[in-house]
């Protein structure tokens, strides 16, 4: 039922968007949805307030107290919806409201849309827009109208990403590859940080990860950087919308760094693939670069230092990089890849299904690091690294793209955790998994790419002898080819009967 109400409200606020671009239609929805959120919340403490005669409904201290954001009269959806909603002021009544709750909420400050009252935008389809949002929630039972806005907030982020296509997958990782990092990582408690984290993705699938294991959100500390100063806003108000008490910073990761000190648990990052300008011309004597100084055309291994920087002593990594990134030599990216694996950080590679990023079509994998891989937590792997192939897997979704299901997850993830685990009973699995020592990558030129090592899934033998198929074969391939000869003199025929001679 949530997919239907997810699907149809998608439809209707599409055609509501008539021709304008959804790079910009992007920022007007996701905006009204968040602040019907926030004015839901409010609401629903404000209720409870007012029914407690020893409580002040207007004290915006009280809100403060239960982590909930105070919203001005001016600024409550049923005063938008029911009273403004028709009027043609209705733009400027919502950028009303989004300064209004930005000044009785610091946190927000700067991070909320209010361009609603431009000229360009048709006010009547605003206000349907309003009317769209106001009824999520209200119709559905056993459901908050919280938590299905929260639910419609994700599923139209990524629904945005694929209508802008390149453009859209810089703010968004396909959810089942953020499934997927969490899975293999388990992040149930310490602090987890993303330098590139986008929309926040990484952080949402975490926080449902703990949700669904039992744990609890206060187990977590979520630290991340955003360099694109609107997708940095959509982070923040995607994680306020989840009740993450994230500290996302704005400003680029490589040259103003704003958690120097910070030592992660969890490290889970989709860097941007294979970019060029990402300044290493004026890093080069930088204190990240213990195993090689990045080449500037590149930043892939750049982010791989970057993040094992940040690791602590037993943290761990889960980082999408192209998958030039397992084999390339050039400049020095093949001898810092050496170093990694001689110093024993990387822990695992998994070779992705093609079609899986709504932005690009570049073959991608994963590389999981891990800081220290012979500590109690789990067994002693120094001198192993598992290698996936799960280029097989997927499931298609549309023409040009494919997710990884649940199934697929579970079967990636619970390979990873075998090997990991102290009492995993592991087995390589022929044509999918393989646990290579060191001799053996050493062998291969240090690169990494999985099929390398996993070898070519085995066929089952369907018990029929070799010279009966090649029989076999060659009867089938008789018959086609007297098929051939018989359609060949119909045609002469038939051409002969209307006067024409071969």
């Amino acid at each position: 039922m949530d997919q239907e109400l997810e699907k149809t409200l998608w439809a209707a606020a599409d055609k509501l968007r008539n021709n304008m671009d959804a790079a910009e239609y992007k920022h007007i929805v996701l905006g009204l949805i968040f602040l019907k959120y926030i004015s839901d919340s409010f609401e629903d403490l404000h209720s409870k307030l007012l029914a407690d005669k020893l409580s002040d409904a207007e004290d915006k201290d009280e809100y403060l107290a239960e982590n909930v954001f105070y919203v001005p009269p001016s600024a409550r959806w049923n005063y938008l919806q029911h009273q403004r909603a028709k009027l043609p002021s209705i733009g400027k009544d919502i950028d009303d409201a989004m300064d209004a709750i930005e000044k009785d909420n610091p946190t927000l400050k700067g991070v909320l849309p209010k361009d609603y009252a431009r000229p360009a935008l048709d006010k009547k389809r605003l206000g349907e827009l309003v009317d769209l949002i106001g009824n999520v929630g209200f119709k559905q039972e056993g459901h908050s109208s919280k938590d299905l806005l929260g639910r419609v907030y994700e599923y139209f982020l990524g629904m945005f990403a694929d209508a802008e296509g390149k453009r859209g997958g810089q703010f968004y990782t396909p959810e089942s590859i953020v499934k997927l990092l969490v899975e293999m990582l388990e992040p149930y408690n310490g602090r987890i940080y993303d330098g590139c984290c986008g929309s926040g993705g990484m952080f949402v699938q975490s926080e449902k990860f703990l949700k669904a294991h039992g744990g609890r959100i206060g187990d977590i500390a979520v630290y991340g950087q955003e360099s694109n100063p609107t997708t940095y806003k959509l982070a923040k108000m995607n994680l306020a919308i989840r009740g993450i008490d994230a500290k996302i910073e704005l400003g680029d990761t490589f040259h103003n760094d704003k958690h120097k000190d910070l030592k992660a648990d969890y490290i889970i990052a989709n860097p941007p693939f294979n970019i060029s300008d990402w300044g290493g011309e004026q890093l080069q004597d930088s204190h990240m670069w213990k195993y090689g100084i990045p080449p500037v055309g590149n930043a892939n291994y750049a982010w791989l230092q970057l993040f094992i920087n940040k690791l602590s002593t037993t943290g761990t990594a889960g980082i999408v990089l192209a998958n030039g990134s397992m084999t390339t030599n050039a400049g020095t990216e093949g001898e810092i890849r050496k170093q990694l694996i001689t110093e024993g950080l990387v822990d695992c590679m998994v070779a992705l299904p093609t079609q899986l990023f709504y932005n690009t079509q570049i073959p991608a994998c994963l590389w999981f690091l891990a800081r220290n891989r012979t500590n109690h937590k789990f067994r002693n792997r120094s001198g192993e690294i598992l290698f996936i192939d799960a280029r097989k897997l997927g499931t298609m979704t549309s023409r040009k793209n494919k997710i990884l299901t649940d199934a697929d997850i579970a079967q990636i993830s619970q390979a990873y955790h075998n090997w990991r685990n102290i009492d995993g009973n592991y087995e390589d699995v022929q044509g999918f998994c393989k646990s290579a020592n060191l001799a053996e990558v050493e062998a291969n030129n240090f690169v990494l790419t999985p099929g390398r090592y996993v070898g070519t899934e085995e066929v089952e033998d369907d018990g029929i002898p070799y010279e009966e198929k090649v029989a076999t074969i060659s009867e089938n391939l008789k018959g086609y080819f007297e098929k051939s000869i018989e359609l060949q003199q119909r045609i002469k025929t038939n051409l002969v009967k209307v006067g024409i001679e071969i």
